[in-house]
């Protein structure tokens, strides 16, 4: 007889490990089932964003930030260097160690909260009493049931329709991180979050980067100001070159390289020839092979899993979190859903606000924001008063070096209520969390314009912004 639990984790990325290790610390007897297997064919936890997404990616930001202080920023500290290069291996390597170790440390997390762990892919296969997921590895099966089951696939890489990924000469997320040698010429599909990021690190290591944007707007879903201060930054400063607008036609590839053919905003046929092609259109729901229409589980037309607002689904003790759900596909988002759903499981009230959910993306500048937009304010016909301070009047952002881009406050214009706070410039994904929090606590704009920040920080940027929401910034 397989062994029964009271609940049954399928995923273990940041919703799903986080998830487990919460039920376990609530008293439920708690199996954590996962298919990941690292580049050395061994089982590795941690999901998309811990193996191949979120933290190596960072990894190799970092690496080709202090890569390009060295070249282009030192000399102005007084600081010469001569004869600078970098081994791209040693980069790699250290990026795979730090997974390495961080896949290492959720395992000795799952012996600590004495987390069940079950390498396998999972799948439905009937629903009586309890729950029965039947685990495939390789050649071996078994069977676990559950009185509660929560389901964590998490999401996979879009797709080119007539283009898939081949791992060599196209490649979604996993081949970007990994490339042997820097591509001479390097084409991106999608100007979004993966796209920036990658682009960014491999035009610091030395490519010619072209990225080409089907929506005819840049980054819409950052307010419009900051996208266009980003965009102006990225194409200036970066010199990565973003074209919006783009109809691919083609794509073909050969011992050379790869041939993408497409028609520009202003309709004309242009062909770009690179090395590689980062194709990073989006990310889709992975709950194909889950089983869903054997035990009835009912899918939206998008593959995502239907849940309420407590992440519940149609069938009874039967949950869904992070990119298999409605809201947006973070880590973060999907790690505090794991936490509220194990709560609920254990008779807690929990919930997740997902109005207050920061975004960021670790470009340089950073991005970041949380709540509502400009754009939105306006379409919802929501009166608003905003307030701006730019990171060239902060003195602590002129000793970094650092001084692109702003922070903007907007406020109800009757309550006074933070609406949402965007921030573009250095180390914006640290500073959003102040606003964050002010959001959760129903803040006002002249409670952070009277709370007192330290000086010199870049808080301060945040604080003159909120004065700034009633025209009464101190230094600008």
């Amino acid at each position: 007889m397989p062994d029964i639990y009271d609940v049954a984790v399928i995923g273990a990325g940041p919703g799903g490990y986080t998830a487990a290790i919460r039920a376990a610390q609530l008293g439920l007897k708690t199996v954590c089932i996962d298919d990941f297997k690292g580049p050395k064919g061994k089982p590795s936890l941690g999901g998309t964003c811990l193996n191949v997404g979120c933290i190596p990616s960072k990894a190799l930001l970092e690496s080709s930030e202090d890569y390009e202080r060295v070249l282009h920023k030192f000399a102005d500290h007084g600081i010469k260097v001569q004869g600078v290069s970098f081994e791209l291996a040693t980069m790699l390597a250290r990026k795979d160690k730090i997974v390495d170790n961080f896949t290492a440390g959720i395992a000795a997390l799952f012996r600590k909260n004495k987390v069940a762990s079950v390498h396998g892919h999972g799948r439905f296969t009937a629903v009586a009493v309890n729950y029965t997921i039947v685990v495939r590895d390789g050649d071996k099966t078994q069977q676990v049931q559950a009185r509660n089951v929560i389901i964590a696939t998490g999401s996979v890489a879009r797709q080119l329709p007539d283009a898939p990924s081949d791992g060599e000469r196209i490649v979604d997320n996993v081949g970007a991180l990994s490339f042997t040698e820097v591509p001479k010429r390097l084409g991106v599909v999608g100007a979004g979050v993966i796209g920036l990021e990658m682009g960014s690190v491999w035009k610091r290591l030395g490519s010619d980067v072209n990225i080409l944007e089907a929506l005819p707007a840049f980054l819409p879903a950052a307010d419009d100001q900051v996208a266009k201060e980003a965009f102006k930054v990225f194409n200036g400063q970066l010199d990565l070159k973003i074209y919006t607008g783009v109809k691919i036609a083609s794509v073909k590839t050969s011992d050379k390289g790869v041939t993408v053919t497409y028609t520009d905003k202003d309709g004309s046929t242009q062909v770009g020839e690179y090395d590689k092609l980062i194709v990073a259109i989006g990310r889709v729901p992975n709950t194909g092979g889950l089983g869903a229409e054997t035990i009835g589980l009912n899918l939206d037309p998008r593959g995502y899993v239907e849940v309420d607002e407590r992440n519940r689904t149609n069938l009874p003790n039967v949950y869904a979190i992070g990119d298999v759900v409605r809201g947006p596909m973070l880590a973060h988002k999907s790690s505090e859903e794991g936490v509220a759903v194990a709560e609920t499981i254990a008779g807690q009230e929990s919930h997740v606000n997902l109005d207050t959910i920061p975004w960021v993306i670790y470009t340089s500048p950073e991005i970041a924001w949380v709540g509502k937009t400009e754009q939105q304010l306006k379409a919802a016909g929501i009166q608003y008063r905003a307030g701006q301070f730019p990171f060239m009047v902060s003195g602590r952002a002129r000793a970094l070096g650092e001084t692109a881009g702003f922070v903007k406050m907007l406020a109800d214009a009757k309550t006074d209520r933070i609406l949402g706070v965007h921030i573009i410039g250095p180390y914006a994904s640290e500073l959003i969390a102040e606003a964050v929090v002010a959001m959760e606590f129903g803040a006002s704009s002249e409670d952070i314009a009277r709370i007192v920040h330290a000086h010199p920080t870049l808080s301060e940027a945040l604080h003159e912004a909120a004065l700034g929401v009633h025209k009464r910034t101190l230094n600008y």
